[in-house]
């Protein structure tokens, strides 16, 4: 059983992995540095992750989902539309990319396209990390009026337009393909259903 002090250190390499992903990518991503990075004991990262980088790899990934799905589920308590909700969140990452001059990345993304052909497990993190998106916008839409389906599709192209606008303003160091995104996406998101038509 792990005790606070262990349950701190493997948080801190967790920690440590995914912000070290945001910067450098999975591959870029040394297990030394995470150690080193993280302040932690040369031994601990296999006491706690014994399965090795893909083990410390998903645990980031999960990591990066429940920061994001916190940040939805923060923005639905502030906004009473789906558009607002998103133009929230997507202000909130502009933020990031500034402050780290453009530095930090989705982390899910990333791992997607580095590692998604190479580890199974790796995948599969990431599509559970993007279904734990969609879900909650899909849910957030059909309170909103929207039939199900509607809403599960919308959701899923609102969460790739994000995840397009990131790459594409870190690429060009700037956050206005994030603006953009942000207009288009509350433009899909509210549209009247044929309902309130």
């Amino acid at each position: 059983m792990v005790g606070n002090k262990g349950a701190r250190t493997s948080s801190r390499l967790a920690e440590s992995m995914l912000e070290l992903i945001q910067r450098h990518g999975y591959s870029g991503t040394g297990l030394n540095t995470v150690v080193e990075h993280a302040g932690a004991p040369k031994g601990s990262l296999y006491f706690h992750f014994p399965q090795g980088k893909e083990a410390l790899g998903e645990r980031a990934v999960e990591l990066a989902a429940e920061r994001f799905g916190s940040l939805v589920a923060a923005s639905a308590l502030r906004s009473a539309r789906p558009g607002e909700v998103l133009s929230q969140v997507i202000d909130e990452l502009a933020g990031m990319l500034e402050g780290s001059d453009f530095q930090l990345g989705c982390p899910v993304s990333v791992v997607t396209l580095e590692m998604g052909a190479e580890s199974e497990r790796l995948r599969e993190a990431c599509a559970n990390a993007f279904e734990s998106w969609i879900a909650p916008v899909s849910d957030l839409l059909t309170e909103h009026g929207r039939p199900r389906p509607a809403a599960r599709a919308l959701a899923t192209a609102a969460v790739s337009m994000v995840e397009g606008a990131v790459i594409v303003s870190r690429a060009q160091r700037s956050v206005e393909p994030l603006r953009c995104a942000a207009q288009a996406i509350t433009v899909l998101l509210e549209q009247p259903t044929e309902a309130s038509a």
